[in-house]
């Protein structure tokens, strides 16, 4: 990912949030399901057809070491679409991690496996594998609010998930240094006693959230 090489650490889902100008944030339901995991990386995007997870196994085998499967499963979160054989298969094949607007299940696996998986929910229904359903692969989806394209950046850890456009991603990132530097700055202020309404201006009646507003939360 252009602009990762220099940094230290991981980007953080919500600063990348606040850095990409408050866009790309995908529907709160989709969380980690361990509070430790953390996914950055290119998008391989994936449509499934409702209650199948064909695509899966195919987009393991086009997809490239390091990417973040994104699917879309249009609307039916209702099925256990990843569980532990589809998991191992990711970590050989080397993938970042996995983002679906869906179900998984073998949870007691996923959170200890060592990939990143988020996901809508937990569900035990299973899905079947049929070759004449409809896949895309590669293709512009869109989850929630959210139009994900192949190659957009992909950050997530336990606040959620955020796509920012491949051709906005090196500015995010940059963006994103720069918030943690205030924010740091802030904190160290407010552990020297000042409050956060001077520090934000709300004590000469600015309104909050506007564009001189907060820096963070």
């Amino acid at each position: 990912m252009s602009g990762s090489a220099t940094r230290s650490h991981q980007l953080a889902a919500a600063t990348v949030h606040e850095a990409a100008g408050r866009r790309g944030a995908l529907p709160a339901r989709i969380k980690p399901v361990a509070d430790s995991m953390h996914v950055e990386g290119p998008a391989f995007t994936v449509r499934l057809a409702p209650g199948d997870n064909l695509g899966l196994h195919r987009a393991l085998y086009e997809a490239s070491p390091g990417d973040v499967l994104v699917v879309d499963t249009g609307g039916h979160l209702e099925y256990g679409y990843w569980g532990e054989i589809l998991n191992e298969a990711a970590m050989q094949r080397g993938l970042a991690g996995l983002v679906i607007d869906g179900g998984v299940r073998d949870v007691a696996h996923l959170r200890t496996a060592g990939l990143a998986v988020f996901s809508a929910g937990v569900c035990i229904r299973g899905t079947v594998k049929d070759p004449a359903s409809a896949i895309t692969l590669g293709a512009t989806i869109r989850i929630g609010e959210v139009t994900v394209r192949p190659g957009d950046l992909v950050v997530g850890d336990v606040d959620g998930v955020v796509v920012v456009a491949a051709t906005e991603a090196a500015q995010a990132v940059r963006a994103s240094a720069e918030r943690e530097d205030k924010e740091r700055e802030i904190i160290d202020r407010i552990r020297a006693g000042e409050s956060t309404l001077a520090l934000y201006g709300l004590d000469r009646g600015l309104p909050a959230g506007d564009g001189g507003g907060p820096q963070g939360t």
